[in-house]
């Protein structure tokens, strides 16, 4: 189940979460289904995308750490999945070089190499790569920008893991510029703050966005329980140098979470039956079986 941030234009980014997809032995939450987990997130993808393009031409998507879906093996020997890269207008990527084991840690050069594999295959196919790297230290947070920069990605570097502030390092955003920004590809810098629970009210939240001159802003839908209307939007559509921007809207699609809208007084793992278990790292986020029709 998802619903559409309706606003100028319809914008999107979704966390990818689906069973067994990292190859790693144990139990998972998908071991009792018969099911190829990897193609159903590519038809769910997919169809959201050719859904939400036929109420607007506009509309973006950015899946976010389905890395290995690009791959038709999903490993670094795989060619790329045509039909899904053709789906999407960026690909979304945390810990790349910060983070992986713990914040403002370096990740393992093995497996940034690996994920490296996967976003180049999408840089190929003409997507717009946007890391979020969990770094504190200006150092390190110089270094991502510097190495996210080598491979032509985006880079933002978070200083909290809740995604709940707007770093203070650097003063002056990296790549920062005046000009009007209406298609991903435009982009040259991003901020990600989907948590805006650090804010006293929406007001204070719009006013510290607007101050602002990223060229991307992603966000949720909502200030607390409030959905954010046209006026909200149109008060930080403009970057303060004076050029636009664009707005994209955070969901996840691979859990559903029990703070939502959408969220029944009665749900629970098993009822429905698509809702399969509680995430153990993210309270009130349950993983889901996204290939089932309801």
């Amino acid at each position: 189940m998802f619903h559409i941030f309706r606003s100028k234009r319809l914008l999107i980014v979704f966390s990818l979460i689906f069973f067994a997809c990292s190859g790693d032995s144990g139990t998972h939450p998908g071991d009792n289904y018969d099911v190829d987990f990897k193609e159903e997130m590519r038809t769910f993808v997919k169809e959201i995308g050719e859904f939400a393009r036929q109420q607007d031409s506009d509309f973006i998507l950015i899946p976010q750490n389905g890395h290995r879906l690009v791959s038709t093996t999903a490993e670094d020997d795989g060619e790329p999945v045509s039909n899904y890269l053709n789906a999407v207008d960026g690909l979304g990527q945390e810990d790349l070089y910060y983070g992986y084991d713990d914040d403002n840690k370096v990740t393992p050069a093995t497996e940034s190499e690996y994920m490296e594999y996967f976003l180049d295959l999408g840089l190929e196919a003409g997507k717009t790569i946007l890391v979020t790297d969990y770094c504190k230290d200006q150092s390190k947070m110089d270094d991502s920008f510097s190495k996210n920069s080598a491979n032509d990605y985006l880079s933002f570097g978070a200083d909290h893991r809740e995604l709940d502030n707007i770093p203070g390092y650097p003063a002056a955003i990296r790549n920062e510029n005046d000009t009007d920004v209406t298609s991903l590809a435009e982009a040259q810098n991003f901020l990600y703050l989907i948590n805006p629970g650090e804010f006293s009210n929406k007001s204070s939240f719009l006013s510290a966005l607007a101050a602002t001159n990223y060229d991307v802003i992603i966000m949720d839908a909502f200030f607390d329980d409030e959905w954010l209307n046209s006026s909200d939007l149109t008060q930080i559509r403009t970057k303060a140098n004076g050029g636009t921007r664009l707005l994209i809207s955070y969901m996840s699609i691979g859990e559903a979470e029990d703070y939502r809208y959408y969220w029944g007084n009665n749900w629970k793992p098993g009822s429905p039956d698509w809702i399969v278990a509680e995430n153990p790292n993210w309270k009130g986020n349950y993983k889901v079986a996204y290939w089932e029709a309801d």
